[in-house]
């Protein structure tokens, strides 16, 4: 395909909406949160903590995850629901996940996770910036973690 005709059946890039907020203001206990509203923006969200580079970190990890569920056609809304019954099921306690598997770090690190993939494929990007920044791994985990 040449370049004009490609031009010409490119879609335009929505308008992507990034905040730092307060840890507390999350819709669940995560630190980095996206969905896409009516008009077809999205927005993006991180909790305020560390440093702005450690915030980046958690918005690119965010938005690699996000365009590749959105390619790969895995529900946002799907997302969100596995997301907030695990969360759930670790604030109550509970040492297994609704899926019946051990609870992990994070939600999507659950094999049963509807993006298991794509975090995973995001949390290594992650982990490359981080260690291009400077930083080890670990305390940037830890920090997080303590949210």
């Amino acid at each position: 395909m040449n370049y004009i005709k490609q031009q010409k059946t490119m879609k335009k890039l929505q308008t992507i909406t990034i905040k730092s907020i307060p840890h507390n203001r999350q819709k669940y206990e995560t630190v980095g949160d996206y969905w896409k509203n009516k008009d077809g923006s999205i927005d993006y969200r991180v909790s305020i903590f560390g440093d702005e580079y450690m915030q980046l970190a958690v918005i690119l990890h965010e938005l690699i995850e996000s365009f590749l569920c959105k390619k790969r056609k895995i529900s946002w809304k799907k997302i969100d629901a596995f997301d907030i019954a695990y969360e759930r099921a670790r604030a109550e306690g509970k040492k297994y996940a609704p899926c019946g598997c051990k609870i992990q770090e994070e939600p999507g690190n659950d094999k049963h996770s509807p993006y298991h993939r794509e975090h995973l494929f995001a949390t290594k990007l992650e982990k490359m910036f981080i260690k291009e920044l400077g930083y080890k791994w670990d305390d940037y985990d830890k920090l997080v973690e303590s949210l």
